[in-house]
């Protein structure tokens, strides 16, 4: 991606001091989502790093809760992959893998429905934002618990300096290195 569409997409993201609690400096996503020309720039590169980085089709494409949920679809979609939700404890219907993990402010669970990604399944975890790698490291997890395999993590923030990349079984790509 040219670095003047990674510096577009940078300056639209908000800065948000002491959220979700004091010390964390949150980066919001959402005012990406009010500029349907940067929601293009941003999925556009994604899908074509994963084009042509991977030579297999990808068949599932899974999203963190909660932005996960609105980056995946649009992945997937263009991929002409399946998209499955992984959602915190109690939120989806049926038998579901779950997995634990450490966040940065605390620990959660993590579930997926269980026949939603099926034995051998090429899979593409996405998310807005990576930092200490707990969320997504778990996403990985419920994958492995169905059978199938991580090809990459993708991120369109990564907090480099928390190391979070190395908690994770699979290559990983970040458009926005914070």
């Amino acid at each position: 991606m040219p670095n003047h569409d990674i510096e577009r997409l940078k300056n639209l993201l908000g800065t948000h001091n002491d959220f979700p609690k004091k010390g964390i400096v949150f980066k919001d996503l959402f005012p990406i989502f009010q500029d349907p020309v940067a929601v293009e720039t941003l999925i556009s590169n994604v899908v074509h790093h994963i084009n042509s980085t991977y030579e297999e089709k990808i068949d599932v494409v899974v999203g963190l809760d909660a932005r996960g949920f609105l980056l995946g679809p649009l992945v997937a979609l263009r991929l002409g992959a399946a998209f499955v939700p992984v959602r915190k404890q109690g939120k989806l219907p049926g038998e579901c893998v779950s997995a634990v993990y450490e966040k940065e402010y605390g620990q959660d669970v993590f579930e997926m429905q269980k026949d939603a990604v099926k034995p051998n399944a090429r899979v593409i975890i996405i998310d807005d934002l990576i930092a200490t790698g707990g969320s997504a490291g778990a996403a990985g997890e419920l994958v492995k618990k169905c059978g199938a395999t991580t090809v990459e993590y993708v991120f369109v923030m990564e907090l480099g300096f928390l190391n979070g990349t190395q908690k994770l079984d699979a290559p990983t790509y970040s458009l926005i290195q914070l």
